[in-house]
């Protein structure tokens, strides 16, 4: 089956990303715009967010970037469909070229089942281009708009935001410490959440609130739902009046380089690893979740819901869930 290119991918998800630009006070705004999926991310869109605040960062008409989702949620992270069994057992033409942005057909992908398989992929997952830590690379000012569900790739975003205002029904965490135990940014959250908290919700695999967030210092500013637009324009207009860009720049390469040297990424590369290692981890029962042993035949996305009803009702990570006894 002949794959994708990632250029088409790309040009498909421009119907789901909206970015525009208020070049007189240099303040832009990204906004996911897939409300029928809960704004996830699939390769087009990941690709062009990381093209996107690429561009964001020498463009001279943009000093902040506000980042967003359209409807109730910022997002729920990757579209876990799109890759399906993949991860595991792939079709004989299976690879993940397109998420490489590779579309040269004499370009031979690693077999299945073979640890370069995986790891090429988690590898990447490292770079910015590959759009789930270009934010890490941006050196202007980053504000995320949380609300809703803010989970796995979103999560990922807020993690390498400067700042975060969210609204106070808001959801952070990863469906993926649940499925698979890991997550890309796992050494950035750790460092943003502290060990103790950040132990809770990767052990638990439970989604934290708004204000659990801003009690460890990870959120900025918390505000009803219905005034969570306007403490978003006061922080990002705050910041478009702030010192100079060249300033700015400045001053985020200062925070970066504090980053390096905590080793933020260090921490990309070995999760890249440690994810790599995925299919060689041995289940403790039958019929247990685990996204590097297949296993889902109701469909991955139905197969994590309802796991997620085995966990207490204020430990679970969709609304409904939530909502059942």
């Amino acid at each position: 089956m002949t794959q994708p290119s990632a250029a088409n991918l790309k040009a498909e998800a421009q119907k789901f990303i909206r970015y525009e630009k208020d070049r007189a006070r240099k303040i832009a705004t990204l906004t996911f715009d897939r409300v029928d999926k809960a704004n996830a991310t699939n390769i087009g869109m990941r690709l062009l967010f990381g093209e996107l605040v690429h561009k964001a960062n020498i463009d001279d008409d943009v000093k902040v970037l506000v980042i967003r989702g359209e409807g109730q949620d910022l997002g729920t992270g990757g579209d876990i469909d799109e890759h399906g069994d993949k991860y595991l057992n792939p079709a004989v033409d299976d690879n993940f070229l397109s998420d490489l942005e590779i579309d040269d057909p004499d370009v031979r992908y690693p077999p299945g089942g073979s640890y370069r398989f995986l790891h090429g992929l988690t590898d990447h997952y490292a770079k910015g281009r590959a759009g789930n830590r270009p934010l890490q690379e941006f050196k202007k000012i980053s504000v995320v708009e949380a609300k809703g569900y803010c989970y796995g790739w979103h999560f990922y975003q807020c993690a390498d935001a400067d700042l975060i205002v969210s609204s106070d029904d808001a959801l952070f965490g990863h469906p993926s410490f649940r499925y698979a135990g890991w997550g890309p940014r796992m050494w950035q959250w750790l460092e943003m959440v502290g060990v103790r908290r950040f132990s809770e919700m990767l052990f638990t695999g439970r989604p934290f609130t708004a204000q659990e967030m801003l009690d460890c210092n990870f959120v900025n500013s918390i505000v009803p739902r219905d005034r969570l637009e306007a403490e978003t324009e006061k922080y990002a207009d705050a910041c478009s009046r702030t010192r100079p860009l060249d300033v700015v720049v400045a001053q985020k390469t200062f925070i970066e380089c504090y980053k390096q040297y905590r080793g933020e990424y260090l921490g990309s590369l070995m999760t890249g690893w440690l994810e790599g290692m995925l299919p060689l981890m041995k289940d403790d029962r039958l019929g247990e979740v685990n996204l590097g042993k297949g296993g889902f035949d109701a469909g991955i996305a139905a197969t994590v819901k309802n796991n997620d009803l085995n966990y207490p009702p204020e430990w679970r990570l969709s609304r409904r869930g939530r909502a059942k006894p």
